[in-house]
């Protein structure tokens, strides 16, 4: 019998209960933020606010929550942001209005603190030695405990968001500090978690990357001018130049058109989010020197490998899995087909207003190519299973158009833990594969056997690229040490927390 809670749907396949869906969207996981800046020294002939919006729009898969661009016009920032995405925020008159020699940007899905306008980003603020902006990608995990250190020394929150802990802390530390990188220095030895982070005062632009180095943030050079971006598909996007990724625990500062790198002074251990390989960076991007897309082949081909099975095509679900499934179609020898057509101009937030819409959201978005799968065996990719939902309708929806079978095979470990460090992963008892087997998980999608890549195989398969891996959210074992619940519970959103982890 399922363990799904009471508000549920069926399986009409296998007549298995499973959780009903609000949202296109809701069985996989949310994008991370995203962030971008450039900077130029004083009167230098750009426009920051729209080469930020071109990097932010290469970016948007990253977030489609909330936007915001910041500009430095002769050391007076102003912000503009709101909730939606950028080409509902933002028109050429708008970033017209916009002059200035810096800029930094950031698109949103929220991870800790809900959606409302004031939690979009940048955050600028005022202080006493000058004006701050930050833009921030990641999640605290001592979040709560800063944040009653700041409202019992009297800071009043205008957000839910830990970017706003963020900016408050180097505007504390800034009162006794020479510059505003030595105020990030010592934040940085404050704060705990995941962070790509971008400041801006207003005589430099400032880049840092938390110890681990769990999100990706590159540096890149247009036109004589530094820019900064979560991934290298927006720096390619402005016609920029790769240089290089900002290192772990490194603070990188940007001041009259110069370069200078500090060392946080911060013990590095490299624990890269495994699912921006996996999920949400694109294909076209470069970590640390690493194709995203090849690895995904790579994942495709290890999964062919793990467990093949026998069958007549290799059919993706767009556009997750078409890169894995080309690999698992490369190492299996089985002819790599399309099995969907995706209907592109359903939004992530289409709203399923009524059960019976809710039962058709999967062929709204993807409808099987009968012509393709009728009378094949087949073998379906995608990169995850989160709650299960739309894998199984996926998987009915096959069969309805012909498929004899469906195996269903993913690029990714099973789900089994929360995510402290930005990943939207549910709350456990949301998560079909906790305490599941395979062949169960199975019988609920109606497939005829599924299988996962092994979290021993992605591991090394990750490390042998040089990017060792953060791999919490499949195996409870957490890179850092997370903060009792206790310390939590004044940020009001306490941590849940998993015992027998080994933490």
């Amino acid at each position: 019998m399922s363990k799904f809670p009471a508000d549920h749907s069926v399986n009409h396949a296998t007549g298995i209960y499973l959780p009903s869906v609000d949202l296109l969207s809701s069985d996989g996981l949310h994008e991370e933020c995203g962030v971008f800046g450039i900077a130029a020294p004083p009167g230098a002939d750009i426009n920051p606010a729209v080469d930020t919006f071109y990097g932010l729009f290469s970016l948007q898969h990253r977030g489609q929550e909330a936007c915001g661009i910041a500009v430095n016009n002769a050391g007076v920032i102003t912000c503009r942001k709101a909730l939606g995405l950028l080409m509902d925020v933002f028109d050429e008159e708008t970033l017209a209005n916009m002059p200035g020699n810096m800029a930094i940007g950031h698109v949103r899905y929220s991870t800790t603190g809900d959606a409302r306008p004031e939690n979009a980003q940048p955050i600028a603020v005022s202080h006493i030695k000058g004006n701050l902006a930050i833009s921030h990608n990641g999640n605290l995990v001592n979040a709560g405990i800063l944040r009653h250190e700041i409202e019992l020394a009297g800071g009043i929150f205008h957000t839910t968001s830990d970017s706003e802990i963020i900016a408050y802390t180097i505007v504390r530390e800034r009162i006794n500090s020479d510059s505003i990188e030595e105020a990030v220095k010592k934040t940085m030895h404050r704060i705990s978690g995941a962070y790509a982070l971008l400041a801006m005062s207003p005589r430099k632009m400032i880049a840092a990357r938390d110890p681990n180095g769990f999100r990706p943030l590159s540096i890149g050079m247009l036109q004589g001018n530094y820019i900064f971006a979560s991934e290298t598909c927006a720096i390619d996007a402005v016609g920029g130049e790769f240089i290089r990724d900002v290192a772990p625990g490194e603070i990188v500062i940007v001041e009259n058109g110069n370069l200078m790198s500090m060392d946080a002074g911060l013990p590095i251990r490299p624990s890269f989010c495994s699912f921006e390989f996996i999920y949400f960076s694109r294909p076209d991007s470069v970590i640390g020197g690493v194709s995203v897309e090849m690895v995904r082949r790579d994942m495709g081909r290890a999964l062919a490998k793990e467990s093949g099975v026998c069958a007549d095509i290799v059919v993706a679900v767009p556009d997750s899995g078409l890169s894995a499934a080309a690999g698992y179609a490369e190492a299996s020898g089985l002819p790599n087909v399309v099995g969907f057509i995706k209907n592109r101009y359903i939004g992530r937030t289409f709203i399923q207003p009524s059960q019976g819409q809710r039962e058709r959201s999967v062929r709204l978005k993807l409808n099987p190519l009968a012509s393709t799968v009728e009378g094949k065996r087949v073998v379906l990719i995608d990169d995850s299973i989160v709650r299960g939902t739309t894998s199984a309708r996926i998987v009915s929806a096959l069969r309805d158009a012909g498929a004899t079978e469906v195996h269903m095979r993913i690029s990714a470990p099973p789900f089994r833990y929360p995510c402290y460090f930005g990943t939207d992963v549910p709350d456990r008892d949301k998560l079909i594969a906790v305490d599941r087997t395979e062949e169960e998980i199975a019988a609920i999608l109606g497939a005829d056997s599924l299988s996962y890549l092994s979290i021993e195989t992605l591991t090394n398969l990750l490390i042998e690229k040089g990017m060792p891996p953060c791999t919490a959210c499949f195996s409870g074992i957490y890179p850092i040490e997370l903060p009792s619940e206790s310390d939590n519970q004044a940020f009001n959103k306490p941590i849940i927390f998993i015992t027998g982890n080994g933490h």
